[in-house]
């Protein structure tokens, strides 16, 4: 009887110890710069759905800010752990006294392509003079890229006539007729190819070396914190490997984490295998940022203005937690 009674209360100590991750989870607040709605945001949620935030011990709750800049400026400010912008998004905040720096990076390539309806006679960069190109936003790095790409024909934002119309319009203007190219990342190139229309698809670093999706940290956090940042890290790196392994089961996964989507699966595996071909590949090591790359980037945003002045590079990123 003592032998049973014992047995059962070291069974029920160890449901308690089982049960001890979950019941003292970390919360934490990630910001993402659009609603998670969009297919661009499949590493979080397919990481979300699959439980690789839970698995290291944390409980992750995704706000929405308005553009990659103000989510590093609210990660900056402390209202948020980490976020999501875009490689470039150092370079652009640091120099106004955002102290924030890319922790990872989610490809080698670019988020941003310039696509354009050839319908309209368009096929070229220089095309676009005196034509509409609808974007997200102005505070944007997509729409910083798209500046890059225009100097980078000699062309500049008064050459052509800039929209910024949200996540949602940027693509519904364009299939629309309204517009004649858009700033877009795969969510929306999808929604051109989708409606059969006759595109020219041209990645940003082709011409521009933009990058691509990044997580953000403060400075504050990075330093005090560092084991917290390695865990969202982690697992936000373990949904992009995910989707760039099987996009087809990621996209399933990822209906789940966003029912509003319910019956759209093949439409979200197609979204994530343009990310597999234009954004993810490229990297050494996964995560990883180019120090070159940065490097040259900045020095291309100084000389064009983006930003007025460096900011040593180094202070810009960290490959701490993607070793």
């Amino acid at each position: 009887m003592m032998r049973r009674t014992l047995l059962a209360g070291l069974a029920t100590l160890g449901l308690v110890f089982a049960a001890a991750p979950a019941a003292f989870a970390e919360d934490v607040t990630y910001l993402l710069p659009a609603p998670p709605s969009l297919p661009a945001f499949g590493p979080w949620m397919v990481a979300q759905q699959r439980g690789y935030f839970k698995a290291e011990g944390l409980n992750v709750t995704f706000q929405i800010a308005k553009g990659g800049v103000d989510v590093a400026k609210q990660v900056g400010a402390g209202n948020a752990v980490v976020g999501g912008g875009i490689g470039d998004t150092s370079i652009i905040v640091r120099p106004n006294g955002v102290p924030v720096k890319t922790v990872a990076l989610l490809g080698g390539g670019s988020l941003m392509q310039l696509v354009i309806n050839k319908d309209k006679g368009i096929s070229t960069i220089k095309d676009l003079k005196g034509k509409t190109v609808t974007a997200m936003a102005y505070q944007d790095t997509t729409y910083f890229a798209l500046l890059g790409m225009l100097a980078t024909q000699g062309m500049s934002k008064d050459d052509v006539n800039a929209q910024a119309v949200g996540p949602v319009n940027v693509w519904k203007l364009f299939i629309a007729g309204q517009s004649d190219a858009m700033a877009a990342v795969p969510d929306w190139t999808a929604q051109a190819q989708a409606a059969k229309m006759n595109i020219e698809i041209i990645p940003s670093d082709k011409y521009f070396k933009s990058m691509s999706q990044a997580i953000i940290a403060a400075d504050d956090v990075i330093q005090k914190n560092p084991a917290l940042i390695k865990k969202l890290v982690s697992a936000t790196l373990k949904g992009m490997k995910d989707i760039m392994a099987d996009p087809d089961a990621a996209a399933v996964d990822y209906v789940k984490a966003v029912p509003e989507h319910a019956g759209k699966e093949a439409a979200m595996a197609a979204v994530f295998k343009l990310y597999n071909q234009y954004v993810y590949p490229g990297q050494k090591v996964v995560g990883a940022v180019d120090e070159s790359r940065l490097s040259a980037l900045q020095d291309f945003y100084l000389k064009e203005g983006v930003i007025r002045d460096k900011t040593p590079v180094k202070d810009l990123y960290t490959n701490q937690f993607v070793q």
